[in-house]
């Protein structure tokens, strides 16, 4: 009966998102509420149950979700973005072009959520490949393709960050992973699989463009733009790279690196760098000063700048605070560890199993974000019961798996379909095949990195 029941309610909330359009928080708390009292929950535990939910979550990722969208809005905002695209098209030249441009979008990716990232390259996509007089698809797929891995797999961004918390993943790992898994899928989804479409040559609403660009008068010497942009990594994988030099120094030189970095964390509290959320909040306020203050903003300007992240970022929390309390309700009413059982006892790769969850709600309800925050939901009982599983590989085998397929039912889908002027069946051959690729890719790399760590 609990199976039963966990499948209608992942179906009534399918039915709530994707064919009735109401909001996603409220439809994640009315499918709550149903499966607590399906479950014969009492009401106080089921109204505690619910404000557990909520208030666990986004009490732990807020501050990373909300700071990343702050780093993502005066990366945007500054011109830095177009500074590290041009950097990068100089250097990779015409022969190499998309494998630059490919990277030039997984860099914007890091710092921007992807409805803002797929917004800043769009225009640059656009002059590239009129400059160029190279099809704009074999010029687009590269960078978007870059924006999808970083959106699916890595934190801060939404999906991933939750995720990696409701398991204990080391975000820092969890990056470190997530980069070591991109690279092949954003190669393989991106510039080979885009140098297949150069048949597609869709006319371009030219206008559309135009209006968007935005003259920059001061932007940020192209250093800056690398350095602010890339710093969350660098700050959040700092203890990776700890190891690593561990791992290759000669024993003398081992035992004074040791002692050096042993005196940085007592003397100087460094170890406050590699906290997710005081990783990113001293990312913010270096923007802040590159890419606000050095620029000629003032402060109540680049506050209003910070103020528009949040607002905009807010829809998505609320997203987020609504897979916690649905969590809760299957935790609380017992479902999850009754699924967590009947897993137990499927002969399959957990991590095989959490992609093909993830890709199944995907496929059905078409957001990525609900796609891994329900699957994990339903699997945690499952993944906490497996001894040596790495939680952030399944942070990525989910994430992958949530990128699967996108379809009429995902914004991504319209985004892509109306800025490139392609028709439903044109954009499945380009677009949706991209994020499947991406995601099969994904999953390959996790069971790779499965088998070597």
């Amino acid at each position: 009966m609990p199976l039963v029941l966990t499948l209608i309610a992942i179906l009534v909330l399918i039915l709530l998102v994707s064919v009735v359009k109401l909001d996603t928080f409220i439809s994640f708390i009315l499918v709550a509420i149903g499966l607590g009292l399906a479950n014969q929950l009492e009401i106080p535990v089921l109204s505690k149950a619910i404000q557990t939910g909520v208030g666990n979550t986004l009490g732990e990722l807020t501050l990373i979700i909300g700071f990343g969208a702050m780093l993502g809005k005066l990366v945007a905002s500054s011109g830095a973005s177009e500074q590290i695209t041009n950097k990068i098209i100089s250097v990779f030249k015409d022969k190499y072009l998309t494998w630059g441009l490919a990277l030039a979008g997984f860099i914007i990716g890091l710092p921007l959520f992807y409805n803002a990232g797929f917004v800043i390259v769009i225009p640059l996509i656009f002059a590239i490949s009129q400059s160029t007089k190279l099809p704009i698809l074999y010029i687009g797929i590269p960078m978007l393709s870059a924006l999808s891995v970083a959106h699916g797999y890595l934190p801060p961004h939404p999906s991933p960050a939750a995720i990696a918390t409701q398991l204990n993943a080391d975000l820092g790992k969890t990056l470190f992973y997530g980069i070591m898994v991109a690279i092949p899928a954003i190669a393989v989804a991106g510039p080979l699989f885009g140098s297949t479409l150069k048949k597609y040559k869709p006319e371009i609403n030219t206008s559309l463009f135009a209006s968007e660009k935005v003259e920059i008068k001061n932007p940020p010497s192209v250093l800056v733009s690398f350095l602010v942009a890339l710093l969350p990594v660098f700050l959040l994988t700092y203890s990776l790279w700890y190891n690593l030099i561990m791992g290759i120094l000669p024993e003398g030189m081992e035992q004074n690196f040791n002692n050096f970095s042993q005196m940085m964390k007592d003397n100087f509290k460094i170890h406050l760098l590699i906290e997710p959320n005081f990783s990113l909040l001293i990312s913010v306020l270096v923007a802040i000063y590159f890419l606000g203050i050095k620029q000629g903003k003032t402060m109540p300007q680049v506050a209003k700048l910070l103020e528009e992240a949040f607002k905009n970022v807010a829809p998505i929390l609320l997203i987020i605070a609504g897979s916690g309390a649905l969590k809760e309700i299957f935790i609380v009413s017992g479902t999850s560890k009754y699924i967590a059982g009947l897993l137990l006892g499927v002969d399959i790769n957990p991590l095989i199993l959490g992609w093909a969850i993830a890709g199944l709600i995907r496929v059905c309800v078409g957001s990525a974000t609900i796609a891994g925050l329900t699957a994990v939901g339903v699997l945690l009982p499952m993944i906490q019961a497996q001894t040596g599983l790495s939680p952030e590989l399944m942070v990525l085998a989910i994430g992958s798996g949530s990128l699967m397929f996108s379809h009429i039912n995902d914004g991504g889908f319209w985004l892509f379909k109306e800025y490139f002027n392609l028709s439903i069946k044109d954009t499945i051959k380009t677009w949706s095949i991209m994020e499947t690729i991406v995601s099969i890719i994904g999953l390959l790399g996790v069971l790779v990195l499965d088998q070597v760590i």
